[in-house]
């Protein structure tokens, strides 16, 4: 059994790549991580109400991704559940994020891009060999990094950073920004909160895929999918998400099953909506040639 657990996975995104997974895979197991144990037990029933013969491939893990104490607790409930040898997780999804459109830096960072790094810091070990790695980014990452100096477009393509240069420069930025209201000559250009931490987040894949080569780690843009983090667009300009051109959350499972389940072109890369690999450094469209850059 392929068992795999996915953070953020009560709503949204995260609920449809569970609802996936367990329909198109029955040989895999789910593990929705939830910040909120009651959320996460009404989406687990939910689940259940509709598809009752899911019970034995599905359960809940409460992990606040926010929280280095949480995600040891949730490491360790995992633990007792199912042993440590052999490893027993297939695959991990570190779908968990927040702020898009928020300009509270540190707090957006510190779930977007921190709390994947503690997540993958607890749960590595546990990770089976050619097991699989997805972390869920935006293309709001590669838009971020086209607007920067090309002496930073060339830093956030870097394979060989190391975690310690990648924090430092991400504290730095924090400060300037705190301080002045934008990051100086720092080559960030604008500097919103949500495409940086996503930016941040595809070079912390680089690093994590050059450490693990036992694993396949990739990151991926679900689309421009209706959940929480984007509905409030279409609320403030008082039109329905779909003129906008959001998708439903099934359709942003599409890039993360392929990571999941299907034949990547090796590990450290990004990949667009379409499960197409796509630049770092600009935006790819769903249908475009495919990126064929390192």
């Amino acid at each position: 059994m392929k068992r795999v657990l996915i953070t953020g996975a009560n709503k949204g995104i995260g609920l449809a790549t569970v609802a996936a997974i367990l329909e198109q895979h029955p040989d895999a197991a789910v593990i929705m991580g939830s910040r909120d144990r009651a959320r996460g037990t009404e989406a687990v029933g939910a689940l259940l109400g509709e598809r009752p013969d899911w019970e034995s491939r599905l359960e809940l893990l409460q992990i606040d991704v926010s929280s280095r104490q949480s995600v040891i607790a949730a490491r360790d409930s995992l633990v007792e559940r199912h042993g440590s040898e052999p490893a027993p997780l297939y695959g991990l999804v570190n779908n968990a994020g927040i702020g898009l459109g928020s300009n509270e830096m540190e707090t957006v960072l510190d779930v977007n891009v921190f709390g994947a790094k503690r997540t993958c810091d607890a749960f590595l070990p546990l990770i089976q060999p050619a097991g699989r790695i997805v972390n869920v980014a935006s293309a709001s990452g590669p838009n971020f990094v086209s607007r920067c100096s090309p002496e930073r477009q060339a830093f956030f393509q870097d394979d060989s950073i190391e975690w310690s240069t990648l924090e430092s420069f991400i504290k730095e930025a924090v400060a300037a920004q705190r301080t002045s209201g934008d990051p100086g000559e720092s080559g960030l250009g604008s500097l919103d909160a949500y495409g940086f931490s996503k930016a941040c987040l595809n070079l912390y894949t680089l690093l994590l895929a050059r450490e693990n080569p036992h694993l396949y780690v990739n990151s991926c843009t679900p689309g421009y999918i209706e959940t929480d983090l984007t509905r409030p667009q279409a609320e403030g300009r008082g039109v329905d998400p779909a003129d906008l051109g959001m998708k439903q959350p099934a359709d942003g499972t599409v890039a993360i099953l392929f990571l999941l389940f299907g034949e990547p072109r090796g590990s450290g890369h990004y990949y667009g909506s379409d499960a197409r690999r796509s630049p770092l450094d600009r935006y790819r469209a769903p249908g475009d040639p495919e990126y064929a850059g390192r």
